[in-house]
C-alpha cells in the first residue's frame, strides 16, 4: 500500500510543482493560473447548485453513451464473429465510424438532434468500434478444443457463452471497455463544448473561455479528469468482482 501511494503522490507532486514553476515564469493568471488559484477556484463553485447539475448531466450523458456502445458493440461482435457476411458487411463500416473525426460526428448530429442528446450518441459512435473489435477478437480466440468438447457432450448454447466464448472474450472485452470509456469521456465532453446543452461540463468550459476565467477553466477541466479517473476506477472494480464471482 505504501508503494503504491508513493507511485501516486509523489508524481502528482512532481507535476504540481512544474506547473507551478512554469505559471511563476509566466505571471500572468490569464495565461497559465497557480494551482492554488484553480484550486480556489474549484471550491467556490462546489457550493453552487449549477455545479453539481452540471457534473451529474455530464455523468448521465457519458455514462449512458459508453453503455449504448458497448451493448450495441458486443451484440455486433458477436454477429460478426458468427456470421461471415455479417462480417464483409458491417466491419467497413465499424472501421470508418472509428477514423471519422469525432468533430465531424458533432457537427453532423447537431442539425438532427437536441443538444442534450448529441454528446450520449457521440459518446455511443465513439465506444462502438473498440468494444465491437474487442468483443469479436474475444469470441475468435475461443479453445477449439473446448468449442469440440462442448459439441460432443451437447451443450446448450447458453452454456457454450457461459462456459467457452465468455470466459475466452473477456480479457479482451475488459481492455477494450476500459479504453472506451476513455474515449467515451472525450467525445462526450468535446460535443458538449460544441453543442453547449444548458447544464454540463463541457458548457461550463465554453462559458469559462467566454468570460476569460482561465482559473474557471482548469478548475473544470481537473473536474473532468477526477470523473473519468473515478468512473474507469470504477469500471475496473466491478470487472474485478465479476472475475472473482463477487469477490474484490
Amino acid at each position: 500500500m505504501a508503494g503504491r501511494l508513493k507511485k501516486i503522490i509523489l508524481p502528482l507532486l512532481f507535476w504540481l510543482g512544474v506547473w507551478w514553476l512554469c505559471a511563476l515564469a509566466v505571471g500572468k493568471e490569464l495565461i497559465l493560473p497557480t494551482p492554488l488559484a484553480v484550486l480556489e477556484r474549484l471550491f467556490e463553485l462546489l457550493p453552487t447548485p449549477g455545479f453539481w447539475r452540471s457534473v451529474g448531466a455530464s455523468l448521465g450523458r457519458i455514462l449512458a453513451g459508453f453503455l449504448l456502445g458497448s451493448l450495441l458493440g458486443v451484440a455486433l461482435g458477436v454477429f460478426t464473429a458468427a456470421s461471415g457476411w455479417g462480417d464483409v458487411l458491417l466491419s467497413p463500416a465499424l472501421r470508418a465510424v472509428r477514423t471519422v473525426p469525432v468533430v465531424s460526428f458533432i457537427l453532423l448530429l447537431f442539425f438532427s438532434l437536441p443538444t442534450h442528446r448529441v454528446p450520449v450518441v457521440v459518446s455511443a459512435l465513439m465506444a462502438l468500434p473498440v468494444v465491437w473489435r474487442s468483443a469479436r477478437q474475444g469470441i475468435a480466440s475461443a479453445d477449439p478444443q473446448l468449442l469440440e468438447l462442448a459439441g460432443h457432450y451437447r451443450l446448450s448454447l447458453w452454456r457454450k457463452i457461459r462456459y467457452v466464448y465468455l470466459p475466452a472474450s473477456l480479457p479482451a472485452l475488459a481492455a477494450g471497455w476500459e479504453t472506451a470509456l476513455g474515449l467515451a469521456w472525450k467525445s462526450g465532453v468535446a460535443a458538449e463544448v460544441l453543442c453547449q446543452p444548458k447544464w454540463g461540463a463541457g458548457s461550463q468550459l465554453q462559458m469559462a473561455k467566454a468570460y476569460l476565467d482561465a482559473s474557471g477553466l482548469f478548475a473544470w477541466t481537473a473536474v473532468i479528469i477526477l470523473l473519468s479517473i473515478g468512473t474507469e476506477w470504477l469500471l475496473r472494480l466491478c470487472l474485478r468482482l465479476w472475475r472473482g464471482g463477487g469477490k474484490a
